[in-house]
């Protein structure tokens, strides 16, 4: 056996946002191999988040940093007339982060990347959730609980890393202050492919930026959730 082969690798969820893209290459800390894993749900924002997301991975290419995986799971005729697939009704800056909530969203991250783990002799699976996430399943309990059942369904030992789930959004910024955070994307209702920065994710990204102290380096069509550039984003657009 090699020495590549004795070194564990891990899968790691991925979207176009801070968190999940420093994650990517801060594991390669610890693992010779980290595959991203981008699921496209058929979100209003996923086009522009997507074009984001292989941007950065180009930006930060390393040996040990797999080229994305895209595995498509479709919420279109679950979720049916939702702000997050018709892109109407938008939660804005003022709105509670509860409002952003996406039923489901990691179970079905979770359920469909441990079998594609399984599939391939993967034992590690990274999210990039923080511990101020208030949505029911990125509970500490949901992630324990929903790691012994998928190993109880394919007899797996899959791990569930969460390297973060202890850190505000502040503090993981500052382990990626050098990457190219300009590629990444955190925004619920993109404007031309630039941020809108008028929706909840608008707003807690500016917030993340100023609370680490250092400049933001993305381009919003609006400067404030009421800026020049029309209505805020809870309303039609």
């Amino acid at each position: 056996m090699s020495e590549l082969d004795a070194i564990p690798e891990v899968a790691v969820l991925v979207s176009g946002g801070l968190e999940s893209a420093i994650l990517c290459v801060d594991l390669l800390r610890q693992f010779r191999r980290v595959r991203p894993l981008y699921f496209r749900f058929g979100l209003h924002w996923e086009e522009v988040e997507l074009g984001c997301l292989r941007r950065y991975l180009q930006a930060v290419e390393h040996p040990g940093l797999f080229p994305l995986e895209i595995l498509d799971e479709p919420v279109a005729n679950v979720y049916g007339r939702h702000w997050s697939v018709e892109g109407i009704a938008v939660p804005d800056a003022t709105s509670p982060d509860e409002a952003v909530y996406l039923p489901g969203r990691n179970l079905l991250f979770i359920s469909k990347a441990a079998v594609w783990c399984r599939l391939r002799n993967v034992e590690h699976l990274a999210l990039g959730s923080l511990g101020t996430n208030p949505f029911p399943d990125s509970t500490p309990t949901f992630f324990e609980q929903i790691e012994a059942a998928v190993n109880q369904a394919m007899d797996g030992r899959l791990r569930i890393l969460r390297p973060f789930d202890r850190m505000h959004k502040d503090e993981v910024l500052k382990r990626g202050r050098d990457l190219p955070l300009q590629f990444t994307f955190s925004c619920l209702s993109p404007v031309d492919g630039q941020h809108c920065g008028r929706c909840n994710k608008c707003e807690e990204r500016r917030n993340g930026f100023r609370d680490a102290r250092f400049p933001d380096p993305t381009n919003y069509a609006a400067t404030s959730p009421d800026g020049p550039n029309g209505t805020a984003a809870g309303t039609d657009l």
